[in-house]
C-alpha cells in the first residue's frame, strides 16, 4: 500500500475512535444530566410535601389546642400568641408581620433559597389559620400544653426537613451569634425566658408554666422530627482487648471503626502504656447492644460516648428524608 494512502488511513481510523469517544463522553453527560434533573425535581417535590405537612401540623396544634385555651410557645411563635391574646388581633396578622424582618435577615444571613421557602411556609400557615378553622380537641390544660406543643413542633420540624421555618427566632439566633460570639442555644433560651416572663406578667403565671410545657413538648418533638429515630452516637473504647471489640464491631455489628494510638496512664507515679483506641458511630437504637457487647469482652473497658450531630459516607446508613 502506497505510504501516503496508510497514513490517511490509520488518520481516518484515529478520527473515528475520538469521534465514537465523544459521542460515549456525550452520552454519559446526557444521562447524567438527566438523572440531576429527576433528582432536582423529585427533591423539589419532596420539599413541598413537607412542607404543607408542617404548615397543616402547626395550625392544628395552635387552633386545636393552644388558641382556645391561650397557651403560648417560644419564639416568634410565642410572641405572635402572647401579641394576638393581648391585642385581639388575628394571630395571622402577628406571624406574619413579625416574622418579616427575620425571613429577610435569613436571606442575608443564610440564602436566598431558604428565605423564599420560609416566606412561603409562614404566609402560608398564617393563610390557613385564617380561612380554617381546626375544632378544639380537649380543654384538659396538661393534654393541652403536651400535645399542643407536639403538633406546633413536629409542624416546624417538617418544615425544616422541607428547607424552611415556621419561626424565625433561630434565624435571630444564628445572626446574634456571629456577632456576639456566644452559641445559638444560649440566645433562644434568653429570647425564650422573656416571653415566659411576660406571659406570666400579662395572662397568668399558671398559663406561662404550662406554656413553658408547651415549649418543652415543642422542642423534643422538633428534635426527634429533624433527627428521627437514627441519632448518632459516636463511642470511643479504651480496652486492651481492642482488637476484639474492632473485630465485633466490625463483623457482628456491621459498622466501620478508626483506630488509632494513644496512651493510657494510672497510678500515682503516672505510667503509661500504649493502647489501640477504637473509634466507632452507631445509631441511637445500637448502643444498648455495643455497650452489652463490649460488656462481654472487656468489663473493665473505658468507654465515652457522645451525640453526634450528623455523619456523611462511611458505614453509617444515611437517613435518606434528610434535606
Amino acid at each position: 500500500m502506497n505510504p501516503l494512502l496508510r497514513r490517511l488511513a490509520i488518520r481516518h481510523i484515529q478520527i473515528k475512535k475520538k469521534q465514537a469517544a465523544l459521542q460515549d463522553i456525550s452520552a454519559y453527560e446526557i444521562a447524567k444530566g438527566v438523572k440531576q434533573v429527576k433528582r432536582s425535581i423529585l427533591i423539589f417535590f419532596r420539599d413541598i410535601l413537607f412542607m404543607a405537612m408542617g404548615v397543616f401540623s402547626a395550625a392544628f396544634g395552635l387552633e386545636s389546642f393552644l388558641l382556645p385555651d391561650k397557651f403560648i410557645d417560644g419564639g416568634v411563635t410565642g410572641i405572635s400568641l402572647l401579641s394576638s391574646e393581648i391585642t385581639g388581633v388575628s394571630l395571622s396578622v402577628f406571624l406574619l408581620s413579625i416574622n418579616l424582618p427575620f425571613i429577610l435577615l435569613g436571606y442575608k444571613v443564610i440564602s436566598k433559597q431558604f428565605a423564599i421557602k420560609t416566606a412561603i411556609s409562614i404566609f402560608t400557615l398564617a393563610l390557613v389559620i385564617a380561612t380554617i378553622h381546626f375544632p378544639s380537641v380537649t380543654h384538659d390544660k396538661l393534654l393541652v400544653s403536651v400535645f399542643g406543643g407536639f403538633f406546633l413542633g413536629a409542624g416546624i420540624g417538617l418544615s425544616v426537613r422541607g428547607g424552611a421555618v415556621l419561626d424565625g427566632t433561630e434565624i435571630l439566633a444564628i445572626f446574634l451569634s456571629r456577632k456576639i460570639s456566644t452559641s445559638v442555644g444560649d440566645i433562644v433560651i434568653v429570647i425564650n425566658i422573656l416571653i415566659f416572663s411576660a406571659a406570666a406578667y400579662f395572662l397568668s403565671v399558671e398559663s406561662a408554666l404550662y406554656s413553658m410545657i408547651t415549649y418543652l413538648s415543642a422542642s423534643k418533638t422538633l428534635d426527634f422530627v429533624i433527627e428521627g429515630i437514627d441519632e448518632y452516637t459516636g463511642v470511643t473504647i479504651i480496652s486492651v482487648r481492642n482488637e476484639m471489640i474492632r473485630d465485633m464491631i466490625v463483623n457482628h455489628m456491621g459498622r466501620g471503626v478508626t483506630v488509632y494510638r494513644g496512651k493510657r496512664g494510672y497510678g500515682k507515679h503516672g505510667h503509661t502504656s500504649e493502647v489501640d483506641i477504637v473509634y466507632t458511630v452507631v445509631t441511637r437504637l445500637e448502643v444498648s447492644k455495643l455497650k452489652v457487647e463490649i460488656e462481654k469482652i472487656d468489663p473493665n473497658a473505658f468507654v465515652i460516648m457522645n451525640r453526634v450531630k450528623d455523619t456523611k459516607g462511611g458505614m453509617v446508613k444515611k437517613r435518606p428524608l434528610k434535606h
